[in-house]
């Protein structure tokens, strides 16, 4: 079973990506070297999950194979921290399907959980769906990042014209105008002139 709101995805052809497979099982691996392989997949290296984080930082790989008997706490830190630091997407191949853990893989940055056995043969669409659902979450995450930064440019510059109207006597409009005035002249966002006076009055108290 794949747990990653397959369902819900459009069929988009995504380009096959570098790598990296990170392997705690005692299952042999040439299969599934050869079915990445087939699928125009390039294996970066073959890791334990001791080593999934270092991995991942020194190789740049555009997609994390897992294939684990039960993710484990360090594993699920692990990758929480690549999901925080440089996200990409992570495919997770495991025999557990209990559903605390695999809310906590998807909560880790987990794109897709298979908890019903790696099939070579399904890998390939398998990576589309959750290289797809990646950039579908990335999407929804700049989205969220650039209305809250609005949000704070709002305030922001309302707390610089505030600012303006109490301590020069100017009023709302005349301190408005000051803020544009400024950042026309200095080429700069309205917001970045706003926080620019806010830190200098920090600075004079």
């Amino acid at each position: 079973m794949l747990h990653g709101n397959i369902g819900l995805l459009p069929a988009l052809r995504v380009p096959m990506p570098r790598v990296l497979l990170v392997n705690d099982t005692d299952k042999p691996i040439a299969e599934l070297r050869q079915a990445l392989a087939d699928a125009g997949c390039e294996v970066l290296s073959h890791v334990s999950t001791a080593g999934l984080l270092r991995a991942v930082q020194e190789q740049q790989p555009d997609v994390v194979i897992l294939d684990v008997e039960s993710p484990s706490r360090d594993t699920l830190e692990q990758l929480a921290i690549v999901d925080r630091q440089a996200p990409r997407p992570v495919v997770m191949f495991s025999a557990d399907g209990d559903e605390r853990l695999i809310r906590e893989a998807l909560g880790a940055g987990v794109a897709a959980y298979v908890v019903d056995g790696l099939a070579p043969g399904r890998l390939a669409p398998i990576l589309r769906v959750a290289m797809a659902r990646f950039e579908q979450q990335a999407h929804q995450r700049q989205r969220v990042d650039e209305l809250e930064q609005r949000l704070q440019d709002r305030k922001d510059i309302e707390r610089a014209k505030g600012l303006l109207m109490d301590r020069r006597g100017m009023a709302e409009a005349e301190a408005y105008a000051a803020l544009r005035q400024q950042a026309m002249k200095q080429g700069l966002k309205l917001a970045d002139v706003a926080r620019r006076i806010l830190a200098m009055a920090d600075l004079l108290g």
